[in-house]
């Protein structure tokens, strides 16, 4: 862009032919003087429904400032959102994950429909960060990433409480170990108020890994969401957006390959929630870029676990950004070259000048490069005669005694069968959790499964029992919490083949997934199976169990799949 000769929204406000189209304009309040600056779409998804989204109008209004402070009209419009937590353990997580589609196809649709010259794009919980993303790469025109922050953890009794408390508090009180008075304690106070929660859950990990892409402002992933520092950095983002218009700095010019693997590499570092490994490569895809698991487990074999925030541990983000941010987590990671440094970034800078003041504040939060808490990343790739084609575990928020398992398979063909047979006490040590057809055709929608993890570490068998899945755990989940398991058992993975009480082998050092029986019986039972009739044919979940690709592949939308 050079100066006013040329806006990509001229197409809807310049010349005479487009009287109507300032007329429409005209009648919101718009002013010749607003019209003849850069439009900026602002996407904001405040809700009512979902915490970390509650006080996001206050963000778009700080954004707004910023526009129009360096030049620019801010036209701000709205994008939906799950609340994961809220929709988690019915019905309703079934739509989690195929909102993020739903959310970048709807941010796709306004932007192109509106020709605006830039936007911002204001998110902040699981599954809008990467919808938002995804459509930042796919309109590709200047955008910058601000979300809302983290929400604070607080110490009651001791104990810094998180979401993830709540739910294993259910556990515990189905097991006796505590009184309904002490759960409602945990109701009241874990979750003090607006922001994402506070572990490094999936939308902290992917608030994170957009400062590493280059699409966020450092800061965006830790400062928490009630700090006066939040307001000031989506001004900044406000401004930014006007400088990334004039220089016409595209998403595109961002989301290299090479970013992928400086997101990938400080996702290890991190132990980032499982489902990052389902949304990196769907925003890579929008970029033309493949990420498959082979590289995650590459990538992870050489960069080390330097963080344990909740659920792998005792730390919060508000103690990750007190010790100095992901940018310090960078910069450690840099001291051994594990990043690339030359990207360019929103900030109009490489990461390599974003990251070269920062230091570490606090190694107990962020672990020395030559002290890690293990010299390989926090996520996991598994693969075996149960996962051809892959699963996912958080190494990091497993237990020592757990890393190397043995035990007889239970068999569930839905999340609700399992916990159902959890809090009834029918799940025994040693035992492995088989819950299947919850993957993203079989589900369809590929739940997430807080409530079963939960209830196994609440009853404190998370030392002693596995769970594996072609659903999908959420970044709260602890344990030998297996998922993504490809291909799922709606697709004839052979998954489906296991029965009741066939040994199952974990080895996560070294990667491997197996049920103990020879290729030969796996077949027979396969030839025996008949996959079960959809359990949703009509509406949006119709739809996206009929396109949707494996989670291997990033649980992306397919024509004709």
């Amino acid at each position: 862009m050079e100066g006013d000769e040329y806006m990509r929204s001229d197409v809807v406000k310049r010349g005479i032919e487009r009287a109507p189209h300032r007329s429409l304009f005209k009648a919101m309040g718009y002013t010749d003087e607003e019209l003849n600056r850069p439009l900026i779409g602002v996407i904001n998804s405040k809700s009512e429904i979902i915490p970390g989204h509650i006080h996001l109008d206050k963000i778009a209004e700080a954004v707004k400032a910023g526009i129009r402070i360096a030049g620019g009209t801010p036209i701000e419009f709205g994008a939906i959102g799950v609340c994961d937590g809220i929709a988690m353990g019915h019905m309703g997580m079934k739509y989690s994950l195929p909102t993020r589609e739903l959310i970048a196809d709807s941010c796709e649709a306004m932007g192109l429909a509106h020709s605006f010259d830039g936007l911002v794009f204001i998110p902040n919980c699981d599954k809008i960060v990467p919808g938002m993303l995804m459509a930042a790469a796919r309109v590709n025109v200047p955008s910058i990433v601000i979300s809302g922050g983290p929400m604070l953890s607080i110490n009651r009794n001791g104990r810094q409480l998180d979401l993830n408390s709540v739910f294993e508090a259910v556990g515990s009180y189905k097991a006796g170990t505590i009184t309904e008075d002490e759960v409602k304690e945990y109701e009241d106070f874990a979750c003090p108020g607006c922001g994402s929660c506070s572990g490094m859950f999936t939308a902290n990990s992917m608030n994170c890994l957009t400062e590493v892409l280059g699409l966020g402002l450092p800061g965006n992933g830790t400062i928490p969401a009630v700090y006066a520092e939040r307001i000031r950095l989506a001004k900044q983002a406000g401004m930014k957006i006007m400088e990334l218009v004039e220089k016409d700095i595209k998403p595109s010019d961002i989301l290299v390959p090479e970013a992928f693997e400086n997101a990938l590499a400080v996702d290890m570092a991190l132990g980032c929630s499982t489902n990052s490994v389902l949304h990196l490569p769907a925003i890579a895809h929008e970029v033309g870029i493949e990420i498959n698991l082979d590289i995650v487990n590459e990538i992870s074999s050489r960069v080390p676990n330097l963080c344990r925030l909740a659920p792998a541990g005792p730390h919060h983000v508000q103690d990750l950004y007190a010790a100095g941010g992901v940018q310090a987590v960078m910069k450690e990671l840099s001291k051994k070259n594990l990043l690339h440094l030359d990207l360019l970034t929103v900030t109009g800078k490489t990461l390599g000048e974003n990251i070269e003041k920062a230091c570490v504040k606090d190694n107990t939060v962020i672990r020395d490069i030559d002290n890690p808490y293990s010299p390989t990343g926090g996520l996991a790739v598994l693969k075996g005669n149960i996962a051809p084609d892959g699963a996912i575990v958080k190494r990091s928020a497993v237990a020592e005694e757990m890393l190397v398992h043995k035990g007889p398979a239970r068999v569930f063909d839905s999340e609700d069968e399992a916990i159902a047979a959890i809090y009834g006490g029918k799940i025994k040590k040693g035992d492995v959790v088989i819950i299947r057809y919850e993957g993203p055709k079989g589900g369809p929608g590929m739940r997430e499964m807080l409530s079963p993890t939960s209830a196994i570490a609440g009853m404190g068998l998370d030392k002693d029992v596995a769970l594996i899945t072609d659903g999908r755990f959420s970044g709260a989940s602890r344990g030998a919490s297996i998922g993504h398991v490809s291909p799922e058992a709606m697709e004839g993975g052979p998954i489906a083949a296991i029965r009741e009480g066939d040994i199952i082998s974990i080895d996560i050092p070294s990667g491997r997934l197996n049920v103990e029986l020879s290729e030969e019986e796996i077949a027979e039972r396969m030839k025996q199976w008949k996959a079960p009739e959809p359990r949703i044919t009509k509406g949006y979940l119709g739809r996206y169990a009929k396109m949707v690709t494996s989670a291997s592949k990033g649980a992306v939308l397919q024509l004709g799949k």
